[in-house]
């Protein structure tokens, strides 16, 4: 491939861009931008590609999730708190069931983007621009909201740091104890219809807590009880934006994108020869891309060389989003592959993009059993080649939202509009994704055996 430079990915084709009016107003942004500090640090990158590199090696699991898209108008500190929270409870549950480390990657401070199926949307016979993320324009069907803006870039940005120092407070400041931690599973058994089944889990997770405290460990003198480490990641698919904060390291000399610790290149802009991974190729940043059921074993090969040609683990996840009645059928093709090209990388599970359809109610909904049965599935086709199912990628909000239908609760078709927040895909709820956590720990135990 031809020498990479920060902004060679501008003389390749592109997909799912804005079409800004004013290019000089966008110009003007992106300058500004570039003389802005970095959001995240290279250092901080290097200790995700390192932990990365664990679970590549079969030795961790990647817990991956949050909004689909982030909003302007719900931006407010109990939404970020409550997301953090479930990220952790889900982690704790996580790490005792699977008996290994388990790294938190959150998609918070940068989600802002979102690709679209189409360039119009229409309604009532009226066809506007789709909404495509606040970064670039808004969600109300008008013609000037829909406009795409580039003063959004900033606003994303100053959001996005916000949101950064809330979470490192957060992570740091003792909310992440893991006796707080547990207590909030605690509080979700019991009002859970199945308290039964995973109570067991939730008390020798205690048990383990309460252990620790008489031989003397605890949180004043032990940090890893007291504090965590979480990094943030989002789909770049905005590049003049990532171009903006993409710095050169002054220790390694090498090109990071400080927008977030990871970025992944989505199912709909991972052609070989085009911008996104033109750019991806160039920064150190730890890298994903979606793999959707169309995907071919030597286009993948091809594609892994691309974004990861010295093979490093940590470099590189990929995400599956195939969908749970089409996963048996093509994920474990692509795992032979891989496995006989001796290529090194992380494979997680997003199981949300391949089972959205329609409910009755008109919502656009995902299914909890759904769900479940692909994450199921990854995990069944991983231990039948023997590779090492490495982690979970959803799509969820620590919110009691009504977005995905099932779970614990029973959330019908009918119960959709008590609570639908989403302004692009449904998102599991704070319960849901609990109950998901305690479900996959299972897999992930027997996996470990």
């Amino acid at each position: 491939m031809s020498e990479w430079k920060i902004d060679s990915w501008r003389t390749k084709p592109i997909l799912q861009q804005p079409e800004y009016e004013d290019k000089h107003h966008l110009k003007m942004v992106e300058d500004k931008l570039k003389s802005y500090p970095p959001l995240v640090f290279a250092e901080e990158t290097r200790e995700l590609y390192q932990q990365l590199g664990h679970v590549a090696e079969g030795n961790g699991f990647l817990l991956q999730g949050g909004d689909c898209a982030e909003s302007f108008a719900e931006f407010n500190a109990p939404k970020i708190r409550d997301t953090f929270k479930v990220i952790l409870q889900m982690a704790i549950v996580l790490t005792f069931a699977g008996r290994c480390p388990v790294t938190k990657v959150a998609r918070m401070a940068g989600q802002y983007a979102k690709p679209r199926s189409s360039n119009l949307e229409t309604i009532n016979g009226v066809s506007l621009p789709s909404y495509r993320g606040d970064i670039i324009n808004s969600f109300e069907f008008t013609e000037a909201a829909r406009k795409p803006d580039p003063d959004r870039l900033l606003e994303a940005y100053h959001r996005s740091a916000s949101t950064l120092n809330l979470l490192r407070a957060f992570a740091q400041g003792g909310l992440a104890d893991l006796h707080q931690v547990n207590r909030w599973n605690m509080g979700f058994l019991e009002s859970n219809p199945l308290k039964d089944r995973y109570q067991d889990i939730a008390d020798r997770i205690q048990d383990t807590l309460s252990f620790m405290d008489v031989i003397g460990l605890n949180s004043k003198n032990t940090a890893t009880l007291h504090e965590t480490s979480l990094f943030t990641s989002h789909e770049a698919l905005l590049l003049n934006y990532e171009q903006a904060l993409t710095r050169i390291d002054t220790l390694s000399g090498k090109p990071y994108n400080c927008s977030a610790h990871m970025l992944w290149i989505g199912e709909r802009t991972r052609q070989l020869d085009h911008a996104h991974v033109e750019f991806f190729r160039g920064i150190h940043n730890p890298i994903g891309v979606k793999v959707g059921p169309s995907m071919q074993g030597d286009e993948l090969i091809r594609l892994i060389d691309a974004l990861n040609p010295n093979n490093e683990a940590g470099r590189l996840t990929l995400i599956t989003r195939m969908g749970a009645d089409t996963l048996e059928d093509n994920l474990p093709r692509l795992l032979r592959r891989v496995k006989e090209e001796g290529r090194k990388v992380v494979w997680s599970s997003d199981p949300m993009h391949g089972n959205t359809k329609k409910a009755s109610s008109g919502y656009k909904t995902r299914n909890f059993d759904d769900i479940l049965r692909e994450i199921q599935q990854f995990f069944a086709a991983h231990k039948a080649e023997g590779t090492h199912a490495g982690g979970i990628h959803l799509e969820m909000t620590g919110q009691h939202v009504t977005e995905c239908t099932g779970g614990a609760y029973q959330i019908s078709d009918d119960d959709l509009a008590q609570a639908y927040k989403t302004q692009c895909d449904p998102r599991l709820n704070a319960d849901q994704v609990l109950e998901m956590a305690f479900l996959v720990s299972d897999y992930l135990r027997k996996s470990a055996e």
